[in-house]
């Protein structure tokens, strides 16, 4: 997951809006998003090379996802995948400040990320590359690429403004933030940021979606949480050309589990 924004606690019906892309290889393989086997209250796309997820959901209320920091050509991996912080959390109880305080002892296990936790009451919210402690993500627009969170990179003010303009609606839709996510527009070059992997790809990453034939935008997902708790997630998949694979549209009725 390389883009991600969302707003939360804004919108009078939809406390969490969310909408995300996630770049990766399209040699690596993964699983569309669906309900886990070993897991069948976790609901999110899988990772088949270490087993775990970017983004996923559970049926109890609790969300997690993490991105990882960009950090020149050759950056450092952990001893173990950052995709098992999500699945971890998704498959407990654990109380997201806990959890999340608990991912901080151990961060330098990892490569380098940025992760949130969070359920219907709370999102927190920890990178091993800041120099802070784990905090609690106030009311608001966020935004999030392959840096820390609110790091103003052009795709990720690109992308919040055009969230704050969906907001204004009274239900945003999900094909309007599946829109957002579909913009293959590049930065300009006096925009880019600078993290040590040289200007022409710095371009090729600055767009919202990635296209290029082996490393670029896998799946776009949106979140819609309702002051119920309904939640209504959608992913769609597409090939290394760009071109839509399938829609998968999944709701976790809200109320007492």
């Amino acid at each position: 997951m390389c883009l991600l924004v969302f707003a939360w606690k804004t919108h009078p019906d939809y406390p969490f809006v969310f909408a995300g892309n996630r770049d990766e290889l399209h040699a690596r393989p993964a699983r569309p998003a669906g309900f886990w086997e070993d897991a069948p209250q976790v609901l999110g796309g899988r990772d088949l090379e270490a087993g775990g997820t970017w983004l996923g959901v559970s049926v109890s209320g609790r969300f997690a996802v993490v991105t990882n920091y960009r950090e020149g050509p050759a950056p450092q991996k952990g001893p173990r995948s950052r995709g098992e912080l999500t699945a971890q959390f998704l498959r407990n109880d654990t109380p997201p400040e806990l959890y999340i305080r608990e991912v901080a002892q151990r961060a330098r296990e990892y490569g380098a990320f940025s992760l949130i936790t969070g359920d219907s009451g709370t999102l927190w919210y920890f990178s091993n590359r800041a120099d802070t402690p784990p905090r609690e993500i106030p009311a608001g627009l966020h935004g999030l690429s392959n840096h820390l969170l609110d790091t103003p990179w052009p795709k990720v003010i690109r992308s919040m403004t055009i969230l704050e303009a969906l907001l204004v609606r009274a239900d945003p839709a999900s094909e309007a933030l599946f829109g957002l996510l579909a913009d293959r527009t590049p930065a300009p070059a006096g925009a880019l940021p600078d993290t040590g992997i040289g200007a022409k790809r710095e371009r090729l990453l600055s767009s919202p979606f990635v296209l290029h034939p082996v490393y670029g935008t896998r799946c776009s997902s949106v979140i819609r949480m309702r002051q119920d708790g309904d939640v209504c997630f959608t992913e769609r998949r597409f090939d290394s050309g760009g071109q839509p694979l399938e829609t998968r549209c999944f709701r976790i009725a809200g109320g007492p589990k």
